[in-house]
């Protein structure tokens, strides 16, 4: 059922977004492709007007001059922040989110300091293991550096992964390798193509699962989804590939849906809460984000990623999460702006 609790009041928000993806005002003219790499931005600008909000969009690329000017004009309430890169980096949006605390905007989202631990798959991955909390063996390969054959500490399979990169940038079956050969062949084209730091991950072969976050203090962690791919050759890795997240056509294809983990034994349910609800507060994350995990033939969730200010679509990951826990789209944006306005 959705939330009965009462929206706020009417407020002034600022979407913070990147200048290519502003949706035009009439969108029927896109096409499909060009609809679903906007389709965020739409969504939460629908859905706070239809909130009764007056929302404003706002693009940036390598320049805060007109976020300083806006906030100085429009005197939002408060900014709702979909900005994922700043000067073509993913590496430097916490700056921008850092620039916000500087004038005390207040921000939906992550803070500076989680969303930069988060970013580096491998610090965070550190300072979970050291608190115990399960997490695949790895090695990082920065760019520059030159792989002749596997790291001693590590067996195959591997996967092989961006560093600091998202929405599976990267990822395609070939991530997976299981010899020298393909290691070294995967790490260059991380290194060449993608341009970024690779992580060779302990590939586990088991489900993957996604647990929503929502809060700053006190948390409500969401339902947990899991990611299946219903029509895949018995022996290629079930990954979240790049079309396996962005291609509908491979989507269909392929039968990929993500739908409530159902059957999970009663103490991994727990684990999952907990781990998550831990982790999240260990990286030092706020706001809202998603944990993915994979489910070990021991029963074991191990953590993979953090990922702070996941997409918010209508039918992304965390809506339908939230949608599970009794949050429709309405009231989980609503959900948002209140902790974005709440002290963090």
């Amino acid at each position: 059922m959705p939330s009965k609790k009462k929206t706020l009041r009417k407020h002034r928000i600022l979407v913070l977004m990147h200048t290519d993806l502003i949706p035009p005002e009439d969108v029927k003219k896109l096409s499909e492709q060009e609809f679903l790499e906007l389709k965020t931005e739409y969504d939460v600008l629908q859905g706070l007007r239809r909130l009764g909000h007056e929302a404003r969009p706002l693009g940036l690329v390598d320049d805060l001059a007109p976020l300083r000017a806006t906030i100085t004009e429009f005197k939002p309430h408060i900014v709702f922040n979909l900005l994922e890169e700043f000067h073509g980096s993913v590496l430097l949006d916490q700056n921008v989110v850092s620039y916000l605390e500087l004038v005390q905007a207040s921000y939906t989202g992550c803070n500076p300091r989680g969303l930069m631990i988060a970013r580096d798959k491998a610090l965070s991955k550190k300072i979970l293991h050291y608190h115990r909390i399960p997490v695949p063996r790895f090695q990082v390969v920065p760019k520059g550096r030159t792989l002749k054959r596997k790291p001693a500490a590590l067996d195959y399979p591997l996967i092989v992964k961006s560093l600091y990169e998202e929405a599976s940038l990267g990822i395609a079956e070939a991530s997976v390798v299981y010899n020298d050969e393909k290691l070294v062949e995967r790490v260059a084209f991380m290194h060449d193509k993608i341009g970024s730091d690779a992580i060779l991950e302990q590939y586990i072969d088991g489900r993957e699962l996604y647990v929503g976050v929502l809060g700053n203090h006190r948390l409500r962690v969401l339902p947990a989804l899991e990611l299946n791919i219903g029509k895949l050759r018995s022996d290629a890795p079930r990954i979240a590939t790049r079309r396996v997240k962005w291609d509908p056509a491979y989507q269909q294809r392929r039968d990929v849906k993500l739908a409530p983990a159902t059957d999970l034994p009663a103490e991994v349910v727990r684990t999952l809460l907990q781990v998550t609800k831990r982790a999240y507060r260990l990286l030092g994350l706020s706001g809202y984000a998603r944990m993915d995990f994979r489910l070990g033939a021991d029963n074991r969730p191990y953590f993979l990623e953090a990922n702070p200010n996941p997409d918010i679509a209508r039918e992304a990951e965390l809506a339908e999460a939230a949608a599970l826990d009794g949050l429709d789209y309405p009231s989980l944006l609503d959900r948002v702006l209140r902790i974005g306005l709440a002290p963090r």
